[in-house]
């Protein structure tokens, strides 16, 4: 599903504008993006959570020049789903095989 699919499925279910539906979907994604750069996590009862997730520093290997390299500590962004949204998806999937 791309983002057309998704906007298209909010004006089929709100019948608001293309334009007004456009706007509140990259409203939400800079909305997540800036919250989780801020080292805040987003918590959305029964869907899931937005977080950042430390990795540590590690050594990795070059494997077109066979060479170690130092890949330095990080933060990246995770999405974990909450219970009931992992239980609707696996019973979804049930069904159809």
């Amino acid at each position: 599903m791309t983002k057309a699919d998704v906007v298209s499925k909010i004006i089929s279910k709100t019948g608001v504008s293309k334009e007004d539906a456009e706007k509140v979907l990259e409203s939400f994604y800079v909305t997540i993006k800036d919250s989780l750069a801020e080292g805040e996590n987003v918590y959305f009862r029964g869907f899931g959570s937005f977080i950042t997730k430390q990795r540590a520093a590690k050594t990795a290997r070059n494997i077109s020049t066979n060479t170690s390299v130092i890949v330095p500590a990080h933060t990246i962004p995770f999405f974990k789903p909450s219970p009931e949204f992992s239980t609707q998806v696996k019973e979804s999937q049930l069904a159809e095989a």
